[in-house]
């Protein structure tokens, strides 16, 4: 392999470019096995794309400059009743939205059934898992075949000791279906990586994004940790839905710390973690189905931010009914892209 001189890493002899790029990591693997790494040219970017994205600058009656921003923060919300069942008929009037205990206006409210749906399907193909794979990928065709609409964009991942890209965002159930032919296995389990390029590559779309990933949680590949794979999950507001499979039902041969990882993961993005042997890959399928197709969008303009804070913690209420009531799980923050702050 060789960096040409955009740097960007080639196979030799190809001429092949890859998906995406990344700062940050270096594992993914496009569809024709090509390793990628960081073009300095996209620098020149960054700062031309910094310079159009600035907050906006005000001056204050005392002379002091507060550098405010004012992006809509949305924030998607799923509503279960205590027995489980999804509860769709709820109005702008029934929630309360809090940021930092501040409470904010809700200026967009809408119920998502119809709106675009933006999703990476991740699976798991190290040695733990590889005996599920014929299983999982007939699940998976048929989860795609009952999701996608034409609206809807899907791309597919595997990982084991590197994280491959099988196919790009596309609305072609073929393609995916092509994909899913192209699974295979490997030693490791790049789990945290997966998490994190599948976050980046969700963060270039807007609207609703959800990376759906099949694994026992067993993070051997060490590169990206747990706190940077819910960051970047977090800042692309991606919502992480777990399906965990697991091994065995003792506790021998399980990794109890990496299946609470992924669950952890799901809660603190304000997706859902189902474990596999609980009726199957296609149950836990038509869950997250389920889940995708019935939630609501409050978005605010963030008013009264604590200065110099980074992460913005989000809480939704129903105050009209007992907290025993309904389950409400939605993202449990933000990071600011620009701080408010005082010169």
């Amino acid at each position: 392999m060789e960096c040409d001189a955009s740097g960007i890493r080639r196979l030799k002899g190809t001429g092949l470019s890859p998906y995406f790029n990344t700062s940050k990591k270096t594992r993914a693997l496009a569809p024709d096995g090509l390793r990628l790494c960081f073009a300095p040219a996209v620098a020149s970017v960054l700062l031309l794309i910094a310079a159009v994205t600035l907050p906006a600058v005000a001056q204050s009656d005392s002379g002091t400059t507060l550098h405010v921003d004012v992006k809509l923060v949305n924030v998607f919300v799923n509503v279960t009743d205590k027995n489980g069942a999804i509860v769709g008929s709820l109005t702008r009037d029934d929630f309360r939205i809090a940021e930092d205990g501040r409470l904010q206006s809700i200026a967009v409210f809408e119920r998502q059934s119809e709106m675009p749906l933006n999703l990476t399907l991740a699976i798991d193909t190290s040695g733990s898992v590889y005996k599920d794979m014929s299983a999982e990928q007939a699940a998976a065709k048929r989860f795609v075949h009952a999701l996608m609409r034409p609206q809807d964009k899907m791309s597919l991942l595997e990982f084991a000791t590197d994280v491959r890209v099988l196919t790009s965002f596309t609305n072609k159930v073929s393609q995916i279906d092509h994909g899913l032919g192209m699974l295979r296995g490997g030693p490791s389990t790049a789990l945290y990586d997966a998490i994190y390029l599948g976050s980046q590559g969700l963060g270039n779309f807007d609207g609703r994004k959800v990376l759906v990933i099949i694994s026992d949680g067993d993070d051997t590949a060490e590169d990206t940790t747990y706190a940077q794979a819910l960051e970047q999950a977090l800042r692309n507001e991606v919502m992480i839905y777990s399906l965990i499979d697991v091994p065995i039902e003792a506790s021998a041969g399980r990794d109890l710390r990496g299946e609470h990882a992924l669950i952890t993961l799901a809660e603190q993005t304000g997706g859902k973690s189902f474990y596999v042997n609980e009726g199957g890959l296609d149950k836990a399928f038509a869950r997250v189905s389920e889940d995708l197709r019935t939630q609501y969008l409050l978005g605010y303009y963030p008013k009264n931010q604590e200065p110099g804070r980074v992460f913005h913690r989000v809480q939704v209420t129903i105050p009209r009914a007992a907290d025993s009531e309904f389950n409400i799980r939605s993202r449990t923050g933000y990071y600011a892209d620009s701080p408010v702050k005082n010169d």
